[in-house]
């Protein structure tokens, strides 16, 4: 991952790429994942747009249940 500019004056947070592996994997990176706080083992619904990516994080409560809240990336 590569910074494409820091922080400027009005609040803008650097912005990221990607590339995609050989083995078709693209890792998004410990900056999101620490600043999401999200941990080993946590799901994802994956949701193809043209030319964009939604992840979907899947949280379960305690009733067993699931529920989404929709991230976009």
């Amino acid at each position: 991952m590569s910074a494409e500019g820091t922080k400027d004056g009005r609040g803008r947070e650097p912005t990221y790429r990607v590339s995609v592996h050989k083995n078709g994997q693209i890792v998004i990176g410990a900056t999101y994942t620490e600043k999401m706080g999200l941990k080993p083992g946590d799901e994802f619904e994956i949701k193809l747009g043209y030319k964009h990516i939604h992840l979907i994080q899947i949280d379960s409560d305690r009733n067993g249940s699931v529920e989404t809240d929709e991230e976009d990336f």
